[in-house]
């Protein structure tokens, strides 16, 4: 037997190759969802830089109206759609109590925050999946392996190593495979959770800042209906 791939492969038992496939199976996922999310992060800060940088004077003086009001297009990012939800809130709570306006407004941006980092977590669940499966799925064709070397053993009364080469070879592809598919999984998945966790962190910084602005940009509001009321 040459020690090669394809050599392995055609000495290989149906059990080892379905392990190989299965594992080749769980790479090709891993992968595809590891492209699939850095190509939607990518895109999804790009979109949520744009709108902060055409948001943040408005905001910044109290001008809800007019960012409620301004044509952007659906393409805000996670950031984006966090800040409409408050805007939303805020211009339907208006009219309320100063206390129900900003809780109002705080449970709207806490509620969308937690859907966008929901979905920027979508695949990552399967990739962690991977990465913790992966190297089971080796060892279980590396004990099947090192059955079929016994057998191998038992079969021919004699326990060199070229009886059970081919159990062997079968154990240590099956526990390599494994490991090439678990590592970039691994890898991956920390990444791309680190990500997210910052992601998360700037939706909060986010959100604290649009509650002050919303205050002061209320307390404002209230003191020239006030100064208008008065005679």
């Amino acid at each position: 037997m040459q020690f090669t791939i394809l050599g392995l492969w055609q000495h290989m038992g149906h059990f080892a190759r379905g392990i190989v496939i299965v594992m080749a199976v769980m790479s090709i996922v891993s992968l595809l969802i590891l492209a699939e999310r850095a190509i939607v992060f990518r895109s999804a800060r790009r979109q949520s830089r744009k709108f902060a940088s055409q948001m943040d004077e408005l905001l910044s003086r109290g001008d809800f109206d007019g960012a409620a009001s301004a044509k952007l297009g659906p393409e805000v990012g996670y950031l984006g759609r966090t800040i409409r939800a408050g805007l939303v809130a805020y211009r339907v709570a208006e009219e309320d109590s100063r206390d129900e306006v900003m809780e109002s407004v705080a449970r709207s941006l806490e509620r969308q925050a937690q859907r966008e980092v929901q979905s920027l977590k979508r695949g990552l669940s399967h990739l962690a999946t991977v990465a913790s499966t992966a190297p089971f799925v080796g060892l279980l064709g590396t004990t099947m392996g090192i059955v079929t070397a016994f057998q191998q053993m038992g079969e021919s009364g004699s326990g060199g190593i070229g009886t059970i080469s081919t159990g062997i070879s079968e154990a240590l592809v099956t526990t390599a495979f494994g490991l090439l598919v678990a590592i970039p999984a691994v890898m991956a998945y920390n990444s791309l959770q680190s990500w997210v966790d910052a992601r998360a962190v700037d939706l909060a910084e986010a959100s604290n800042e649009f509650l002050d602005a919303s205050a002061r940009a209320l307390k404002r509001a209230r003191a020239a209906a006030r100064a208008t009321a008065a005679p």
